[in-house]
């Protein structure tokens, strides 16, 4: 329990700038004097349609009212998933979710995960997403799982999570992945070169480069979009021919090459990663069709060029 506290401060740590949004029906209740369900308010605030949530929608609308109706509900409709697609955690455990409560005391959470296959999962966005993630991206979730319970073996549950630990936690997180088949357009994203990634070769997006959403607490703060709301990169070098395939191909590629890198790496750091502000991608948020909108140096930084 310890180490998920600890893992949880971390957490907050990236998703301090969540937020919920107030649906129609919140707001509704508020006017009659009742006080609203923090809990159901921000499961209904999820607006599918969203780009960052419609790769998730097919399972994110069932778990969504799974999760409106109940608790238990949508452990249930986890698991159901869970046994039916079988998928395997860290150490090749079957995929199951619990309740929080139902993680031991002293255990460590993510070593936990690994020798049972249980994911301890709360009634609550943060690990609503995790859970999406386990389906969406089953190898990259368990290779991170891998090294986290690897790291653990190692080093122990200490006062602090270790360099390779913070990355990986970093990568579960907040991050998107940036797949990517011309190398400038990369370039361009390490470099913080904003007006060519986004503006000059704003046409090469969906055809050269494009994002797909990773990180849960991301996918949280995204519940309440704002212009800062910045996602870690990691850049995936794929083939021309993937833009031809579709959403599903694609994403069983990344999830394929982006676990096998994960597991062969020795040295992960956090430097891996370059800053992407979301909203700023081509297609993800309507002030963004204005070149204007990317004169915000407070959000759209000149970084490492500078230094």
């Amino acid at each position: 329990m310890r180490e998920r506290e600890a893992g949880q401060r971390a957490e907050d740590q990236v998703a301090a700038e969540a937020g919920l949004a107030v649906t129609h029906e919140a707001a509704a209740g508020v006017a009659r004097g009742v006080e609203p369900d923090p809990v159901s308010q921000g499961f209904a605030a999820i607006d599918w349609s969203l780009p960052w949530f419609a790769q998730f929608a097919a399972r994110g609308r069932r778990w969504q009212q799974a999760a409106l109706t109940g608790y238990a509900d949508l452990l249930a409709a986890m698991n159901a998933d869970a046994a039916q697609l079988q998928q395997t955690t860290g150490r090749g455990q079957r995929l199951a979710f619990i309740a929080q409560d139902d993680l031991p005391a002293g255990a460590a959470y993510e070593a936990h995960i690994a020798s049972t296959g249980c994911v301890p999962t709360r009634h609550n966005l943060h690990d609503f997403f995790n859970g999406s993630m386990w389906f969406a991206f089953p190898r990259i979730k368990a290779a991170l799982n891998a090294r986290q319970s690897a790291e653990l073996d190692l080093l122990g549950v200490g006062p602090t999570r270790g360099g390779v630990r913070d990355m990986l936690t970093l990568f579960d997180e907040n991050a998107v992945l940036f797949a990517c088949a011309d190398p400038s357009l990369g370039a361009a994203l390490r470099g913080f070169d904003w007006q060519t990634l986004l503006v000059a070769r704003r046409a090469a997006w969906r055809r050269g480069c494009e994002v797909r959403c990773f990180g849960h607490a991301l996918l949280e703060k995204l519940i309440a979009p704002f212009k800062g709301c910045t996602g870690h990169a990691w850049i995936v070098d794929v083939p021309a021919a993937y833009f031809e395939w579709d959403s599903a191909a694609r994403d069983a590629w990344l999830d394929e090459a982006v676990a096998a890198a994960l597991l062969d790496t020795d040295a992960l750091t956090s430097r891996m990663f370059a800053p992407l502000p979301v909203l700023g991608i081509p297609g993800w948020w309507p002030d963004n069709e204005s070149p204007t909108f990317y004169d915000d140096t407070s959000v759209f930084r000149a970084g490492r060029r500078q230094r």
